[in-house]
């Protein structure tokens, strides 16, 4: 029986998906020059997968993205602002 238990306990940890912590980037967007800007921006990070949340500030030029890293990276968040036509950088 506790074989039985043992090998169960071991399929369900083989078995477990791999749960990935959301993290928050902040990108530094140039090219915002009016307040509908930040929504055209807006729209784009959220249409990559993964994105849990963006927020995009017109007064600071910045986006502020939360996402699953185990869907999608930091690369393919500035790649979606550049096809937007707002080129971004991870803020330092």
């Amino acid at each position: 029986m506790k074989r039985l238990a043992a090998m169960i306990v071991f399929a369900a940890v083989l078995n477990a998906p791999a749960f990935a912590a959301p993290k928050t980037v902040t990108l530094s967007v140039s090219g915002m020059t009016c307040a509908a800007c930040p929504i055209t921006v807006k729209k784009a990070l959220t249409k990559v997968e993964g994105v849990q949340s963006a927020e995009v500030s017109y007064e600071k030029k910045e986006a502020s993205v939360t996402y699953d890293d185990a869907k999608t990276n930091v690369e393919a968040l500035t790649k979606a602002t550049e096809g937007a036509g707002y080129p971004s950088q991870v803020k330092q």
